[in-house]
């Protein structure tokens, strides 16, 4: 199942929507209801989505003490504009970045005791509804890395906004330039991290002949751009290149399990395969 894939590093929205499509080969997918005749983007389309929300329930949820959410873009993309209670942590709020890119666990999930405190710190328990979001457009898609890391630390609690903060104003909702603060807690309980999550360098290694490996930055990055911040231009041996923004529509919104299966296909990814991405 597309379950099954691993990743070397914290990735991007890209993780999120693998997680999403952990469906089946067989048998038939129901198509997404018409979000423009609805309304709203049906989640029932898609298996294994129960850590994502709609802008209709997050609007309803707006001004909850049961809700904490949190904005993943950019500082000067939250300063000018989020949605209303958003509280700004940016790129890499549960990562470890002692030292620079490419150093030994640079970017990696903080220690599980900096977690919590990290956690803690944002007004995060195992009760509240926590939610992140991002604009996907402008990068690069934070909130989907935030969600995996804290459902590898073993939390049911989190999720993540469909469309992200573009199909939140393409659908109208109120935006503010208004700072919110956190309200800290303490007591959050993570579970040891689930190693299934990720894959390690010596194992992308070891299966480089095994599994498909899929680089899912800009075709510039995967052919040696260093302008992100890559510490060594080029790509994996044998990856392939899919841009992760590829799986989404022009407002954000992912794409049908139908299309995405035959994006898949087309790089000879069935869902019964596992592959790595990065």
């Amino acid at each position: 199942m597309w379950k099954n894939f691993k990743c070397k590093r914290l990735l991007v929205w890209l993780t999120a929507l693998f997680l999403v499509l952990g469906v089946s080969g067989c048998g038939s997918q129901t198509a997404p209801v018409d979000q423009k005749a609805t309304g709203e983007f049906d989640l029932t389309a898609y298996q294994n989505h129960d850590f994502l929300i709609t802008p209709q329930d997050l609007k309803a949820l707006l001004g909850s003490d049961n809700l904490v959410l949190l904005d993943c873009n950019k500082p000067d993309i939250y300063a000018k504009e989020h949605i209303p209670g958003a509280i700004g942590i940016g790129l890499q709020a549960f990562c470890d970045n002692v030292g620079k890119p490419g150093d030994p666990g640079w970017g990696t999930i903080k220690k599980k005791e900096d977690l919590q405190k990290a956690l803690g710190a944002l007004g995060i328990d195992n009760k509240k509804t926590v939610v992140f979001y991002s604009d996907v457009f402008k990068g690069p898609g934070a909130d989907g890395r935030a969600v995996w890391q804290l459902k590898q630390a073993g939390m049911d609690n989190v999720k993540m906004l469909v469309g992200g903060l573009s199909y939140w104003k393409e659908l109208g909702y109120e935006v503010t330039t208004d700072v919110a603060s956190p309200k800290p807690v303490a007591g959050v309980v993570l579970k040891d991290y689930d190693q299934s999550y990720f894959a390690t360098k010596d194992y992308v290694f070891n299966n480089l002949d095994k599994q498909v490996v899929v680089d899912v930055r800009s075709e510039g990055e995967y052919k040696g751009s260093q302008n992100a911040g890559e510490p060594r231009g080029g790509h994996i041996k044998g990856a392939v290149n899919l841009l992760w923004l590829d799986l989404l529509n022009k407002n954000g919104t992912i794409k049908s399990p139908d299309e995405i299966k035959t994006i898949m296909a087309s790089y000879n990814i069935e869902p019964s395969d596992e592959f790595i991405v990065y």
